[in-house]
């Protein structure tokens, strides 16, 4: 309870007659605090979109501001299973909530690979049904729905219900930029590629990127010949929508992605760049990273304890994240690559990412034996399952990554200080590469070229050759990375931003 001082324009009463003392003191008054604006957050159901909405979900609950956070009925039980994510928001008791909904799929479904787009089908046709009964039923009412830009109908769902929308890209500026403007590469013939011949094609109708950005480097769903396929059109329509949303919330920082920003802001002129979010997160809590995970598999922390018995920056550390699936003939190829670059390793096999094997989490890829006879136990170790990839990218043997460029493990490089070499797979990751090879000079792109000399010469460029060339971009890099999150910092003061016009939406 509070009290409020009222003004008096006299000390006499309506009569005239004198106040007495205790006429004149404060009437007390009951002032109940306004409730918070309630947020309810919607990511795609992948391990990528989630960690990063969840992440700013945590932002936004530090803040006191309320949050539903809704997953797929799939992911809501796996994150139950295998983080700590209830323990993690217990302590802003009412301010955080999880529910879930179907996406539609059934529960034996890998959503890996190129199913991944069975997702988007079922979303759009079952999910999106349950999705306008559900919007009703929440309670407290919402203030402001934070929906994943890459799915279509929560915006117009919202829009019945006169419900604010964001849109929160968990992709990079670059990419986010280069799916935009896929009806201007098709109107100018850009669009399709022409088979092998055409990949080196620079592409014209991408601003600012005209010098670097070919046909190669083009998200994956591009390399289509069919320009009506719906991932290509549905990439295409929901990147557009983003116009129509309130504001549109990016995971990235000015001083990495500054040029390709000006370029969205002339179409979305309301745009946050608060990132790199994971660590505007741990900049203001000044956590352990093992305290607020998010992973949807099992992680495996003996790896750590293995990278403790190397030296500094000795390790190349290897992930293709949680999406990706690969033949058993291109992990062959890697290998060999591996172990012929004589370099230390980790290597990281989610079950399910090698085709042949499928999901069954029983599966084991079977190397080479003439390889694996060759290499000493103390020279690589493979873990199969999961990593915690935050702590692995930190630890101070890990000298280099070889990535699927996955934006979240982009970032989570960049923060690191690690350099990188990109063999990208899907969607976003192959525009990520080559942003990461030819504009941040962070890496190497060997995208298309998955053969084990390739493997071998760019492993010893990346850990050898040049390892003082990139250690010194990557550190630069990192340094900025961390001072936009930091007191002062563009991520920073942009976040302030997007929760005082989240605030105003209450308001209204």
């Amino acid at each position: 309870m509070s009290s409020t001082i009222l003004p008096f324009a006299s000390t006499k009463d309506q009569g005239g007659k004198a106040m007495t003392e205790s006429s004149r003191r404060p009437i007390p008054t009951t002032v109940t605090p306004a409730p918070p604006p309630h947020v309810l957050m919607f990511p795609l159901p992948g391990q990528g979109h989630v960690t990063t909405m969840l992440n700013l979900a945590e932002l936004l609950c530090l803040s006191n501001l309320r949050v539903t956070f809704l997953n797929s009925d799939h992911n809501h039980h796996r994150l139950l299973r295998f983080t700590t994510v209830q323990s993690r928001f217990a302590i802003y008791h009412q301010l955080f909530s999880l529910q879930s909904i179907s996406d539609g799929l059934p529960s034996d479904h890998p959503r890996s690979g190129e199913r991944i787009l069975d997702l988007f089908q079922s979303m759009s046709t079952i999910t999106r049904d349950l999705f306008r009964d559900l919007l009703p039923s929440i309670r407290p009412p919402i203030d402001c729905l934070i929906s994943d830009g890459a799915l279509q109908f929560p915006l117009e769902v919202a829009a019945e219900f006169g419900i604010p929308v964001v849109h929160f890209r968990t992709i990079g500026a670059c990419c986010f930029w280069t799916y935009f403007c896929i009806p201007d590469m098709i109107e100018a013939g850009e669009l399709p590629i022409r088979g092998e011949e055409d990949m080196e094609r620079l592409i014209t109708t991408v601003p600012g990127t005209k010098e670097f950005l070919r046909c190669r480097d083009l998200p994956s769903f591009c390399r289509s010949p069919d320009l009506s396929h719906p991932s290509l059109q549905a990439l295409a329509s929901a990147t557009q929508q983003s116009t129509k949303a309130c504001a549109l919330i990016l995971n990235t920082f000015e001083g990495l992605e500054g040029p390709i920003l000006t370029q969205i802001a002339a179409h979305c002129p309301k745009t946050y760049t608060i990132g790199p979010i994971h660590e505007h997160l741990r900049s203001k809590l000044t956590l352990q990273p093992s305290s607020s995970s998010s992973s949807l598999w099992e992680e495996d922390r003996s790896c750590l304890e293995w990278l403790d018995r190397h030296p500094p920056k000795s390790v190349l550390y290897v992930n293709f994240g949680s999406i990706a699936v690969m033949t058993s003939e291109d992990l062959i190829e890697i290998w060999h690559g591996l172990v012929n670059s004589k370099q230390r390793f980790l290597l990281v096999m989610r079950q399910g990412s090698v085709a042949e094997l499928g999901s069954n989490t029983n599966d084991t890829i079977t190397f080479p034996e003439e390889l694996v006879k060759g290499v000493r136990g103390e020279e690589y170790m493979v873990v199969s399952g999961w990593a915690p990839q935050k702590e692995v990218l930190d630890h101070g043997a890990v000298g280099g990554f070889l990535t699927h460029s996955g934006w979240n493990s982009t970032l989570e490089t960049i923060v690191a200080g690690v350099p990188m070499i990109c063999l990208p797979y899907f969607a976003d990751q192959q525009v990520n590469s080559r942003f990461t090879s030819e504009v941040w000079k962070l890496g190497l792109d060997i995208k298309d070229a998955c053969t084990r000399k390739v493997v071998e010469r760019m492993v010893v460029e990346l850990m050898v050759e040049r390892k003082e060339d990139f250690a010194t971009s990557a550190a630069k890099m990192a340094e900025l990375a961390r001072s936009s999150v930091g007191f002062g910092g563009s991520s920073r003061q942009n976040l302030e931003a997007l929760i005082e016009d989240i605030r105003s939406m209450k308001s209204k």
